[in-house]
């Protein structure tokens, strides 16, 4: 059976994970669930509580009797499987990166599913602090070519999604510069690039995050 991810109609935190699984040119399922009134119940009424999921959440992935929830122990696992994990004395520079590239999603949720009244303040209190985070990140990644070398690991995937929502969110403090080059080396990626340049390439119609009312900020396509 090929490996089931689970996860809104959106890319949000479950786009890393299918990201990771097209780069391995693997086969697998991606479960969208449609962020209509039909496939919230669907989700909510009768598939959370029915898929012996021992924490109930959104993304999830089903591979055989493995059955996880929560987005980063999903793609510790599928580094693992795929030959995506660092080696062992980079173990620790990896654990790092993941969580402070964590942080700069959590950071951006945060202004966007807030409410209208605090949406700007929130915003602008992110872009204050965005470019020294910006610049620790470049230079942790230095010259790569990735996040930790020349080897390819399950952060680039959670670095080139989270990053793309951070240059959406705020154009001009990633263009032209060592994030953007970062981010465009990973996308040409031989698989990802066939990935974007299809018919197929779900970013053209996704939002980052949930759209209006649910979030301040959706993220749409070619929007900023």
């Amino acid at each position: 059976m090929p490996i089931e991810i689970g996860y809104w109609a959106v890319r949000g935190y479950g786009e890393p994970c299918r990201l990771l699984l097209r780069y391995a040119e693997t086969e697998w399922t991606d479960a969208i669930i449609p962020l209509t009134q039909e496939g919230m119940d669907s989700w909510f009424k009768d598939k959370k509580y029915n898929t012996g999921l021992d924490f109930p959440n959104l993304p999830y992935l089903i591979d055989g009797d493995v059955k996880l929830t929560q987005s980063l122990a999903i793609m510790r696992y599928l580094g693992r499987k795929f030959g995506l994990s660092p080696s062992e004395a980079d173990v620790a520079k990896c654990d790092n990166f993941e969580q402070a590239i964590q942080d700069l999603r959590l950071g951006i949720a945060k202004v966007a599913y807030s409410s209208a009244e605090t949406f700007e303040g929130l915003k602008a209190e992110f872009l204050e602090k965005l470019p020294k985070k910006l610049e620790e990140v470049a230079t942790f990644i230095g010259v790569g070519p990735y996040a930790l070398g020349e080897k390819v690991t399950y952060v680039d995937f959670l670095a080139l999604e989270y990053l793309e929502v951070v240059a959406r969110f705020s154009p001009d403090h990633v263009a032209g510069g060592p994030i953007a080059e970062y981010i465009q080396r990973v996308r040409d990626l031989p698989a990802l690039k066939k990935f974007f340049e299809s018919d197929d390439c779900t970013h053209n119609s996704y939002s980052m995050n949930a759209p209006e009312p649910i979030s301040q900020w959706p993220g749409w396509p070619n929007k900023e």
